[in-house]
């Protein structure tokens, strides 16, 4: 797997929720499917940072630090007129050249618009400040869109917009089975979940209605798994029309998304518990501790002893 590295750049009156949405799903993205994602989190001098709501962050060093990453995230939210003008202004460029991609949240938009980054280039920023935004940078097409992936630079609004474009970009990097295995965050109790109104169901948007309901069949039935035909037929659909489905939504096979699912459930199972891995393989669906073993290791590429174990880097 190809790594990735992320440079989380934050300004004093940033969004805690917006910080929140973009780092959380690639959290886990390395957590729950061990991709090889890492960030560090930097402030303009190195200085503690404080948010919108008074929590301060330390962060792990100054912008001036910033290496060479493929992902730079740049979120600032109130004062960030003084931002563009402040010192930050300058290791803020500088990170950017040593960035392949930038994303600009909440009213970093600003930041990035102050330095040319999006002139000519489609953008948006946190709803209260778009007409601003297009009044003092006319050469930008100012979007009222959700988020903007224009080219190597991409912009949003808020923490729900946030959460957005960060899932588009797991797609576009990863695929949309990962995209829609981070959105739910990992069902943990198929039952729970939906009297919490939570679940693949619930996701208005991600995913179609015949999707999520074979998803939440899946779901319901990780202890004893549902033989393809007998899913299909619950689902009311032909087991051809459920491998088309899965290849065209998910573009993956619905046997081995189950199994997928199922391995996720046994890892947070032998993280979060005490259990034997005998009852682990049980519960995730598998008869015995070595197909578990098995199964584990192919799809993650490391035993789930090393999980158990904390061991896993």
């Amino acid at each position: 797997m190809t790594p990735l590295a992320v440079s989380v750049l934050i300004h004093d009156g940033f969004s805690n929720m917006v910080l929140a949405c973009l780092l959380e799903p690639l959290r886990a993205l390395r957590d729950q499917m061990a991709h090889p994602v890492s960030w560090q989190v930097f402030s303009p001098d190195g200085a503690a940072v404080e948010s919108s709501s008074g929590l301060r962050v330390s962060p792990d060093g100054p912008a001036a630090r910033i290496e060479a990453c493929d992902l730079l995230v740049v979120i600032s939210g109130y004062g960030f007129r003084a931002h563009a003008e402040g010192p930050g202004r300058r290791v803020l460029a500088q990170a950017v050249r040593r960035a392949r991609m930038v994303v600009g949240a909440d009213t970093a938009a600003w930041l990035l618009a102050d330095l040319g980054l999006l002139d000519c280039a489609r953008a948006t920023i946190h709803w209260q400040v778009l007409g601003d935004l297009a009044q003092d940078f006319p050469q930008i097409r100012v979007s009222h869109d959700r988020f903007v992936a224009d080219g190597t630079v991409w912009t949003c609004g808020g923490a729900s917009t946030a959460l957005d474009l960060i899932l588009h970009f797991i797609q576009s990097r990863y695929g949309p089975a990962a995209a829609f295995d981070v959105s739910t965050m990992f069902l943990h109790d198929a039952s729970r979940q939906r009297e919490m109104q939570r679940g693949p169901a619930l996701l208005g948007g991600r995913g179609s209605d015949a999707l999520r309901a074979v998803l939440n069949l899946m779901a319901g039935h990780v202890e004893s798994p549902l033989p393809l035909d007998r899913l299909a037929r619950q689902a009311g659909l032909s087991e051809r029309s459920l491998n088309r489905l899965f290849r065209h939504e998910l573009q993956m096979a619905p046997g081995r998304y189950y199994r997928l699912l199922r391995l996720s459930r046994a890892r947070d199972l032998a993280v979060e518990t005490d259990l034997s891995l005998q009852e682990i393989a049980l519960r995730a669906g598998f008869e015995t501790v070595p197909s578990l073993c098995r199964a584990f290791k192919q799809a993650f590429g490391y035993s789930i002893g090393k999980v158990r174990a904390g061991s896993v880097e």
